[in-house]
């Protein structure tokens, strides 16, 4: 099966994410067909499998290779994070995704819901035959709890006019770099890696995970709606503030307060106007600038990380991130 076209420079990665794709298809067996097409179909629908390659080249790292159980961890960790953002559109009642029209749009919020939770059934499927203790399948547990607590977070402080970088950065470390972590941790785990080279892994798909994320949030201040595949500044509609708008506030947070007082009633002259305050006040540059350390301090971990070619791979993916526009 096809994968996204950013791994065509890497035929054997881009191997093993077909593997993982495949396997996910053949363990979808719902009674209910309407929701057993509803997950293949997004389970098809062209995401770039960012996570489980990182487990998958993070499988690397120790003296065992054992396939067949790197292939079906990667899986997991895609099943997870299926999971998360078909509940996340459901949540956010965000109609695309990527250009797309969403589950919950197409098929109403109960069909999202039950098909979101079957792909976590489905994760702990995966784990229960392929973790290989039970002390990385209550790691992986206690990663989704995070996820979970991240995103439970957000949800609170929807609409909440933002204070601090680092009430930001513990809600974004939740939500989105735990997933990551857990992916290049689990990896190592995979191969028998030892006990420091597996922390060291957890570090690297923190930090990896924390700049996606800010990059995440500055392309929604960037990018129209064709390469996003949602509304320009969705977020702020959604009354979700992100670091560029924080890093702004900082320097004249009384002319935000109007907008943000006007909560989900916001015009298209109010988006341009909070728009061109960003660029005034440097949000969007300063927020970069520390997607750039995270994405140093990524780096700094991979360095610590026994040698091999995944380390090349690892080295170029991670740079990317800095550098994509969707």
């Amino acid at each position: 099966m096809g994968v996204h076209s950013m791994w065509e420079d890497y035929p054997e990665l881009a191997k093993d994410l077909s593997s993982v794709i495949e396997l996910i298809d053949s363990q979808i067996h719902v009674r209910d067909k309407t929701i057993e097409t509803i997950v293949k179909n997004f389970l098809h629908s062209g995401g770039k499998l960012l996570r489980p390659a990182y487990s998958l080249l993070c499988s690397q790292i120790g003296p065992e290779q054992d396939k067949e159980r790197a292939i079906a961890i990667a899986a997991a960790i895609e099943c997870i994070h299926m999971a998360t953002l078909i509940h996340d559109d459901v949540i956010d009642e965000a109609e695309t995704r990527h250009g797309n029209p969403t589950i919950h749009s197409q098929k109403g919020n109960k069909y999202a819901v039950y098909s979101g939770d079957y792909l976590f059934c489905l994760t702990f499927n995966l784990l229960s035959k392929y973790a290989q203790s039970l002390s990385q399948l209550e790691f992986n547990v206690k990663g989704m709890e995070k996820i979970l607590t991240g995103e439970l977070e957000q949800l609170n402080s929807q609409y909440v006019e933002p204070v601090l970088v680092k009430d930001y950065l513990s809600r974004i470390a939740g939500k989105t770099a735990q997933l990551f972590a857990v992916s290049c941790y689990s990896g190592a785990v995979t191969s028998k890696a030892a006990k420091r080279a597996t922390m060291q892994a957890w570090n690297l798909g923190h930090y990896i995970g924390m700049a996606f994320q800010i990059i995440d949030d500055i392309l929604d201040y960037q990018s129209d709606d064709q390469t996003l595949g949602k509304p320009v500044m969705n977020d702020f509609r959604q009354g979700i503030y992100t670091l560029p708008l924080i890093y702004a506030m900082k320097e004249n947070r009384q002319a935000f307060i109007p907008f943000i007082a006007k909560k989900d009633q916001l015009t298209d002259n109010d988006i341009s106007a909070i728009s061109d305050l960003i660029k005034q006040y440097q949000g969007i540059e300063k927020a970069y600038d520390l997607a750039g350390k995270y994405t140093i301090k990524a780096l700094k971990e991979l360095e610590k990380l026994p040698d091999g070619e995944y380390k090349n791979i690892l080295y170029d993916i991670t740079a990317s991130l800095l550098k994509r526009n969707m």
